[in-house]
């Protein structure tokens, strides 16, 4: 671990390797789980917001779920997440003709549509970070379901942090993500 601003940085964003590779695990990350994709505060505001917009993009079950719990909840941990089909698949989940599971939200986006990519969780997976009152935890978080995303980002010799890099600048800024890539070429070089 090591400390960059107010957050705690593991070392496995540096050391691990991995690149999704959907063709292989068809979004698994977001149908299998016992709970929704985390949420900012600011993020239920703009799901609130943008559902108007985004539900021609919904399935069916997507729009009943959302409509039955809200754009989001609140877990039974006071975790503000996404809300679930049948405890299992995210809300906002769609599929393409090949069965791979897309996000209604990003597909809005890169339509045009609305101007907000997809919660920041999910576009920073699979680094997951945890707020705590004096800083934020940054951490690689390792599921058997994207064993093939670890085997082509080793492949392909892909750092995490560099794989989420749009992400990390999204969520953390340019100057902290300038900051994290000196930290990795010293780290890499012992």
């Amino acid at each position: 671990m090591f400390q960059l601003g107010k957050t705690i940085v593991s070392e496995d964003l540096i050391e691990k390797e991995f690149v999704c590779n959907l063709s292989a695990c068809k979004g698994a990350c977001c149908i299998d789980g016992d709970a929704g994709a985390p949420l900012e505060k600011e993020e239920t505001t703009i799901l609130e917001e943008i559902y108007p917009k985004i539900k021609p993009f919904l399935r069916k079950e997507g729009i009943e779920a959302i409509e039955k719990q809200g754009t989001w909840i609140t877990s039974d941990f006071g975790e503000l997440e996404t809300p679930l089909i049948n405890d299992a698949d995210c809300a906002y989940v769609i599929f393409d003709d090949k069965g791979t599971a897309l996000c209604a939200i990003e597909e809005a986006y890169n339509q045009g549509i609305v101007d907000w990519k997809k919660p920041v969780s999910c576009h920073l997976y699979p680094v997951r970070v945890k707020d705590y009152s004096e800083f934020a935890a940054v951490n690689y978080h390792k599921w058997e379901i994207c064993d093939d995303a670890c085997s082509l980002g080793k492949e392909l010799s892909v750092p995490v942090y560099k794989f989420v890099k749009q992400a990390l600048i999204r969520k953390f800024g340019q100057n902290w993500y300038d900051e994290l890539e000196k930290v990795a070429e010293k780290h890499l070089k012992k």
